[in-house]
């Protein structure tokens, strides 16, 4: 079994509640959050886990891993897994080579973190999920297990159809089953420390979207605006200083703005473009979206027309935020206004957002539908997409959004309407 030397010694995972300090070694970052926030997580994940009758939990996605450890590093292209018993210490494997380092972010003890040998590494006959489970069967961990599910992220993007057969053949005594997003719900929920961490991302939000709108203009390619954006998302404003998104800045434009998710190319900017502006702000690993419209010139009659729907609609749906309110009343609100308009958006109006990691800044489980049952708590963030995909042109202004005591917080304040240049 690995072993590695922390004579650098380990940050306290105790720090004076909301404080953030600079740690005596610059190379080991204090944790962000206080230990009692963390023990919080962990009860409410135990609480949840209880609730659905399973004896232990595997935890692979990287922002689950981050919210619970504070683990944070861009190791997760290969496997790696929290395993969370219903009692007792939780255990980080990681690739030897992270399991070295992981102290230098996370507030595990080192006897809590464990390396996996490099020889597992993308091996096509070996997984690194082989020596995990031979690992969590010498610490005894299997038997207590047994008696009941032990839940698995079946949906986490990280968690490759190769671990699952290696941890299903390696832990024969173990039913695995879906855990349905569990940590993902108990983060649905932000503490004021992550409140305050999603208003430190606005700031580099609202420097990235500044620094986009002066690049936008006839004669540029693409690719510098996506490069002037990038270099604001890092820089970001003062101590709020920017880390990597895990979504690119996506530039629909022209006629090609009748699709998202669409990203750069060396396409010039031509007078009269609309270019479809969609990016996050982040500190420490917490996002907030924001999408904006820059047209090239004077706006045509359609484009009025989406913007004056959109506007209208997205105002109903801010009114109608409060706790307490069903999530589907918020897309009602949206649906009627679009309907008096003649539009429709057959797309979801928007989703959970807050720590993320590449590929998505969503956290998966609430989604503003009809459809949706949950109903609105204070300090729940969404990112609220007002997208209108039409045919050969679009228009899109959003907001990240926290429910407040009262109804509803905007991270940021540009005006909502075309930005004419």
């Amino acid at each position: 079994m690995s072993t590695w030397d922390v004579s650098e010694g380990h940050p306290s995972p105790d720090p004076a509640p909301g404080a953030v300090t600079a740690p005596e070694n610059p190379d080991v970052r204090s944790p962000l959050f206080t230990a009692q926030e963390y023990q919080s997580r962990l009860r409410c994940v135990r609480g949840k886990m209880a609730h659905q009758g399973l004896s232990a939990l595997i935890v692979t996605d990287p922002a689950n891993l981050y919210y619970l450890t504070g683990y944070d590093a861009w190791s997760f292209y290969v496997p790696q897994l929290l395993f969370i018993p219903a009692e007792g210490d939780m255990l980080l494997f990681l690739r030897d080579m992270d399991a070295q380092g992981a102290f230098r972010t996370s507030w595990l003890p080192p006897h809590q973190i464990i390396g996996y040998p490099e020889r597992y590494v993308q091996r096509p006959h070996l997984h690194p999920f082989d020596w995990v489970a031979f690992a969590l069967r010498r610490r005894g961990q299997i038997a207590p297990a047994a008696h009941g599910c032990v839940g698995l992220e079946m949906d986490a993007h990280f968690l490759s159809p190769k671990g699952y057969r290696a941890l299903i053949n390696a832990l024969p005594e173990w039913l695995l089953v879906d855990c349905f997003e569990l940590v993902n719900w108990v983060r649905s929920v932000k503490s004021d420390a992550e409140i305050h961490y999603m208003r430190l991302a606005s700031r580099v939000t609202t420097a990235a979207m500044h620094a986009a709108i002066d690049a936008i203009a006839p004669g540029v390619p693409q690719y510098r605006v996506a490069a002037r954006i990038g270099a604001a998302q890092t820089e970001g404003d003062g101590e709020a200083w920017g880390d990597f998104p895990a979504i690119v800045p996506m530039l629909p434009t022209g006629a090609s703005a009748d699709t998202p998710h669409l990203t750069w190319s060396d396409r010039v900017l031509c007078p009269g473009d609309a270019v479809v502006v969609e990016l996050s702000g982040v500190h420490r690993r917490y996002h907030v979206p924001l999408a904006r419209t820059v047209n090239l010139g004077p706006p045509s009659d359609h484009m009025l027309r989406l913007e004056e729907a959109v506007a209208e609609g997205m105002q109903a749906v801010l009114d109608a935020t409060a706790p307490d309110v069903p999530i589907r009343e918020l897309a009602s609100a949206w649906n009627w206004k679009l309907a008096a308009h003649g539009l429709e958006k057959p797309s979801r109006l928007g989703y959970s957002v807050g720590v993320g990691y590449p590929p998505d800044w969503g956290e998966r489980t609430i989604s503003i539908r009809s459809e949706d049952e949950t109903t609105l708590q204070q300090n729940m963030t969404f990112h609220l997409i007002c997208g209108m995909w039409m045919t050969g042109y679009g228009y899109e202004v959003s907001e990240t959004i926290r429910v407040t005591s009262t109804g509803v917080e905007t991270f940021t304040s540009f005006p909502r309407q075309i930005i004419r240049k």
